[in-house]
């Protein structure tokens, strides 16, 4: 039996550690999968209002999250208080579980996100990982008497809290200098507008119809193959899904940009001939002056490269570009969600060539540029 909870503890400890890491390394996509559970609850009258407050508070409850999962990783290994781990790991499968089995039986959001966006699982297979994990939370936390500390209790608190320092020093790194690796679909050496298009092997979802008529206050639905005679009258036209398609959604499908009187411009920007910027503002934050500076001496600099700014402030912006003398050669409205996904810091300049991404910095790495 022992060797059973050894080896199950191992894998279920640095399974933690791993997802934890995995997310670590780009925190804000975490606390933007959050937010998408919150808005969805968030539909619900009875939770509008509470969800509304969580969602202020997510970028904080992906920090704890994520460093409690590599926490009780380590702690999981290293044999580290196992009654209060055991119990916690319990809880966290718990929690999971439900948001997995949310996500596939209620069809409201496409993926939980439990691996970032670099290890995509599906539904399906996020569920049985998590049913997998849960049964080893329950058989770990009934045998905790087999579960030996590695070493001596400070020596086993001083790696915990090691490892919890290092995991949010990594947070908060990332999150001003962009993620470790880039697993979103605006990496270094994509063309954004070939990402745009349909895959070629897409396979479209197919529907059919169903119409409701109405005659002596009674309503039935007719399919359009057997419409009624003019004594009924038209109520609605319902469209019924018969068959899910697949790989039907572009890697970028909602990155749009839009000029002051509300025209796309996305093919037109993105087909700029030569290298040039793209400057992603979401929004002001409270503290520009980390980063105003850089952006003039960019400007100033690289005079023969083009500057577009993308943002989801437009007046806003506009008024703090034009307070800090910073020249550009477009602003652009974008909606928030995508600029979340293309630019994890706020700011961030991108440096392309045509629809080519060439490379990427937050603000805190904006000095590079200057050099």
């Amino acid at each position: 039996m022992k060797a059973v909870v050894t080896i199950i503890r191992i894998l279920t400890g640095l399974l933690f550690i791993f997802s934890g890491l995995v997310k670590a390394i780009d925190p804000l996509g975490l606390a933007y999968k959050m937010q998408e559970f919150f808005e969805v609850w968030g539909q619900s009258k009875s939770l509008h209002g509470l969800m509304n407050v969580l969602d202020q508070y997510a970028v904080a409850f992906s920090i704890i999250m994520i460093t409690l999962e590599v926490v009780v990783g380590v702690a999981l290994l290293l044999g580290w208080q196992k009654k209060l781990t055991a119990w916690i790991i319990l809880l966290l499968m718990l929690f999971f579980t439900f948001l997995t089995s949310f996500v596939l039986f209620t069809g409201k959001i496409r993926a939980c996100g439990c691996f970032g966006d670099c290890i995509p699982l599906t539904p399906v297979q996020t569920f049985t990982k998590d049913i997998v994990l849960l049964a080893f939370a329950f058989f770990l936390l009934l045998n905790t008497r087999y579960i030996q500390p590695l070493a001596k209790p400070w020596i086993n608190s001083s790696y915990v809290t090691v490892a919890a320092i290092l995991t949010l020093i990594l947070q908060f790194r990332v999150m001003s200098h962009l993620p470790l690796v880039d697993c979103l679909p605006y990496k270094k050496g994509n063309n954004i507008i070939e990402l745009r298009k349909m895959p070629a092997d897409a396979v479209q979802d197919k529907f059919d119809y169903v119409f409701v008529y109405e005659k002596d206050g009674s309503k039935k639905d007719f399919a359009v193959s057997a419409l009624p005679d003019s004594t009924w009258k038209f109520v609605e036209r319902k469209q019924i899904l018969v068959e899910k398609g697949r790989n039907n959604i572009p890697l970028i499908n909602d990155f749009t940009l839009s000029g002051a009187d509300g025209s796309d411009s996305t093919e037109t920007v993105l087909n700029t001939p030569g290298e040039y910027y793209l400057l992603f503002i979401k929004e002001l934050p409270g503290n520009t002056q980390k980063w105003t500076k850089q952006i003039q001496a960019i400007t100033k600099e690289k005079a023969n490269r083009k500057l577009f700014v993308v943002t989801g402030q437009r007046t806003a912006v506009a008024n703090f570009l034009a307070g800090n003398n910073i020249s550009y050669d477009g602003l652009f409205g974008c909606d928030v969600t995508s600029i979340k996904t293309a630019a994890r810091a706020t700011p961030t300049i991108y440096l392309m060539n045509g629809p080519v991404v060439q490379g990427k910095w937050g603000w805190a790495d904006f000095d590079r540029l200057v050099k």
